[in-house]
């Protein structure tokens, strides 16, 4: 189980926001639930679990220094295409795609969306199980 009810970031433009996320978390088996509230956009695979929204207060979205937001992946080939498909819909890179040293078989890619909100993949299955 998680420890997370739903995770957020926000954005200054949703249509943006949501090309990127569309295309960065498709190769995760995450999708486009629909529209949050008249405020933005709700991704999950089954239920909301990540919402790409505009702040409440009206104030200008800003990204947070230190914050980062990961997205299980399948295998590591869905890291390589979050990475890619992240690049091609108006992301920034933040990491390429290849191994982390900080846990055993981690391989990851950072990117950041059009906001300035910084998103990694990983996936920690060892290479010859995939």
């Amino acid at each position: 189980m998680g420890i997370f009810t739903h995770n957020c970031v926000g954005t200054n433009d949703v249509e943006r926001a949501g090309r990127f996320y569309d295309a960065a978390l498709a190769p995760l088996g995450i999708r486009r639930l629909g529209n949050f509230l008249e405020q933005g956009l709700s991704y999950g695979a089954r239920a909301a679990e990540f919402l790409v929204l505009k702040p409440l207060d009206g104030s200008v979205a800003a990204a947070g220094n230190g914050a980062t937001f990961g997205f299980k992946a399948p295998d590591r080939g869905a890291v390589d295409a979050f990475h890619a498909a992240g690049l091609a819909a108006g992301g920034s890179d933040e990491g390429a795609p290849g191994p982390r040293a900080a846990v055993p078989n981690a391989y990851g890619a950072y990117l950041r969306d059009p906001d300035g909100n910084k998103v990694c993949a990983y996936c920690f299955k060892p290479p010859e199980v995939e």
